[in-house]
């Protein structure tokens, strides 16, 4: 009976590994099942069209705006990698760090880079795999152990110890992560609608509602096949994430305008674009969740009502886990796109943040 009770732990440790991976697993076979047949409607429909790309040689004029700041690049120690970033606000500043989600790259924060350049050095970065970054072949390379380390390495590429940190979707979950293990980088943590790490793993297998938000994930195990599905029709889906009734932004705030969409997709229909962002997804099952997980940095954490890929409950749930000050914003009627969609309203609650006094919770 001894070595029974001595078993049981690691029993039930591999019988609940066995059901996640039966889970994803079984969930990409679905997904893809579904990806099939959407393709197959489109084929019946259009051929012609399911397979039309417009070729897009230059980029929009409002990628080189100068308003916006200086692109700027620099090469990583650890990695060998080059980083594009765009640059506003004096050098010697105090620097804000912004991080993408996905599918987007530096331009997503075009409004804070305007905004906040007065009192900062506000970088814009293109993640590894994004935009003019560079985009390792392999899934390996885009690891959240690789990811976190571009941060670490990009601060101290740029001549700085810390920075006010904020991250937005996937951008988000590396920022979480950067808190987590380097909490002497952050000096103040924005998140805009992610979660902490955990409550988004603990919360996918527990409520299917989320599950089906988070389909994606599972899609994007699958190799080259996701890639394929964003580009057919000219972009489509991409057109869709940012432009549709469910999923897009404008409800009650700013839309994108036609060229702010055509920088999008002009980013991301150019050679192999799609694979390095798509990569970030094809390693994440394996390295959540954390062994360490606790946040120790003052946090704000500003939410979308409405955001149609992630529940507002798993807002409420992350204060568990700062053990420091914490603030949540909900905002009403507004999507996921939230920085893009809100940006006034965005805006002044960040400075608000950042201007306010903190106090480490006891």
């Amino acid at each position: 009976m001894a070595r029974l009770r001595d078993c049981l732990p690691r029993l039930m440790v591999t019988i609940r590994s066995l059901l996640f991976w039966s889970l994803v697993y079984g969930y990409c076979g679905l997904c893809i099942s579904i990806h099939l047949l959407k393709l197959l409607w489109s084929i019946g429909k259009g051929p012609a069209q399911t397979f039309r790309r417009v070729a897009r040689e230059h980029p929009p004029a409002c990628l080189n705006d100068p308003s916006l700041g200086t692109h700027c690049y620099v090469r990583v120690k650890d990695s060998g990698l080059r980083f594009h970033y765009v640059a506003a606000g004096e050098r010697g500043k105090p620097l804000m760090l912004l991080l993408h989600g996905f599918p987007e790259f530096w331009y997503s924060w075009r409004h804070q880079l305007r905004e906040f350049k007065s009192e900062y050095r506000v970088v814009a970065l293109d993640l590894r795999g994004y935009g003019e970054t560079d985009a390792p072949i392999h899934r390996e390379n885009y690891k959240l152990d690789c990811l976190i380390t571009d941060i670490k390495d990009i601060l101290d590429s740029l001549g700085y110890s810390k920075c006010d940190l904020i991250g937005h979707d996937w951008g988000g979950m590396i920022a979480w992560l950067i808190a987590i293990c380097y909490p002497e980088m952050v000096m103040k943590l924005i998140v805009i609608n992610f979660p902490h790490p955990n409550v988004f793993t603990e919360y996918i297998l527990r409520h299917p509602a989320q599950l089906f938000k988070s389909s994606y994930y599972y899609f994007f195990q699958i190799p080259w096949f996701p890639e394929f599905m964003f580009s057919i029709n000219d972009f489509k889906a991409l057109k869709h994430l940012f432009t549709s009734h469910s999923t897009g932004m404008g409800r009650k705030g700013c839309r994108l305008t036609t060229e702010d969409l055509e920088a999008y997709i002009y980013v991301f229909s150019q050679p192999g674009a799609l694979s390095g962002p798509i990569n970030h997804y094809r390693n994440i099952f394996s390295c959540l969740p954390l062994k360490h997980h606790m946040v120790t940095t003052p946090t704000l954490l500003l939410w979308g009502e409405k955001d149609a890929f992630m529940e507002v409950e798993m807002a409420e749930v992350t204060k568990i886990y700062v053990k420091n000050y914490f603030r949540l914003t909900i905002l009403s009627e507004a999507s996921h796109w939230l920085q893009q969609e809100q940006p006034d309203i965005v805006n002044k609650l960040i400075w608000t943040f950042l201007k306010e006094e903190t106090r480490k919770k006891d």
